[in-house]
């Protein structure tokens, strides 16, 4: 059957120039190109290594003093050309951005993803009071996108969170490692769905891990054997201690 969707142009979420693709051909290879895949990271957070920690494979941070989560897989650079397309799906609510973003993650690293063993899948969530303000989760609408294999379960409503005092917006690691203390619970209707699981956690930004490091230390009190993170963008150091984005 034709498709009146064909008879109306398409615009890149990148460079915005109208085409037939959500991400176009020249963006999509400098976004491959530039991914965090190419880089040694901390198998741990995702962060870049320096010289001195590549032996050691995690960061010195990880390393001292290691977070609840196990493991985290990262997009690209919170500076890469998907920064813009983050904001415009979560300030100007075009939806239509999470394709984008979610074909991006498909096209760079699904085929690069280790499955195995992986259980469930669910957002980073927002509080209620969030989600009536901006009227939809983008971590949630990114990942519902995402291609996993079959035997993985997206879940959307097992992890609640509490509202915020106040933004985290401009707050320091350990600010944020205070605040977010205790915001994160399950919903009790869903306890027995991770225990003994592995769970994959996706978040669009991780800046100073706080709020992954809270979500995974809840996970695991209630029983998950391992939390992966999977995050779309993820800030440099020199960025972590300059912008804090929630």
């Amino acid at each position: 059957m034709f498709s009146i969707a064909k008879l109306l142009p398409n615009a890149c979420i990148i460079c915005e120039s109208f085409q037939d693709d959500l991400v176009c051909l020249g963006c999509l290879k400098k976004l491959s190109d530039e991914a965090l895949c190419h880089y040694e990271c901390c198998r741990q957070c995702g962060i870049c290594l320096t010289a001195i920690e590549l032996s050691a494979g995690k960061c010195d941070e990880c390393r001292l003093e290691p977070p609840h989560f196990d493991e985290s897989v990262c997009l690209a650079s919170y500076e890469s050309g998907l920064q813009k397309s983050l904001h415009n799906l979560k300030y100007t609510k075009r939806i239509s951005v999470a394709h984008g973003l979610a074909s991006t993650w498909n096209h760079i690293l699904a085929s690069r993803l280790d499955y195995v063993g992986i259980d469930v899948a669910m957002p980073v969530p927002l509080s209620q009071k969030k989600l009536c303000e901006r009227g939809f989760n983008q971590s949630w609408e990114i990942l519902r996108r995402i291609q996993v294999p079959k035997t993985i379960q997206k879940l959307a409503c097992v992890l609640q969170r509490h509202h915020a005092p106040h933004d985290l917006v401009g707050s320091d690691s350990t600010s944020r490692a205070e605040t977010v203390k205790g915001m994160f619970y399950l919903n009790p209707h869903f306890k027995d769905s991770i225990k003994g699981r592995h769970v994959v956690i996706f978040d669009d930004v991780m800046t100073s891990k706080a709020t992954l490091n809270e979500i995974a230390a809840v996970l695991k009190d209630n029983g998950a054997s391992r939390v992966l993170n999977w995050v779309l963008l993820r800030t440099p150091r020199y960025m972590t201690k300059r912008l804090q984005h929630v």
